[in-house]
């Protein structure tokens, strides 16, 4: 069964397709209905994960952040192991 998103239109034909899917599933050993099963909460789990990202508005954080001027000058913590 191969559902296309054009037919996402199409609540009717949506719907034979729910049936299909149905019938399709009652077809199916216990068992693998219950990997389908599974496989339903782990797309339900991944649906609620997923968030849409932000578009990120260049210079955002400008003013905000500070690298002082011996940012990149060695810690005297490490003086001992320096020769």
């Amino acid at each position: 069964m191969n559902i296309k998103h054009s037919h996402l239109h199409n609540k009717k034909h949506f719907l034979m397709s729910y049936i299909q899917l149905y019938q399709q599933i009652s077809q199916l050993p216990e068992q693998m209905k219950g990997e389908v099963a599974q496989f339903i909460q782990f797309l339900l789990y991944k649906q609620k994960e997923t968030k849409p990202i932000k578009k990120r508005q260049f210079g955002f954080a400008k003013g905000k952040i500070k690298i002082m001027d011996d940012f990149d000058a060695p810690l005297s913590e490490f003086n001992d192991y320096m020769p």
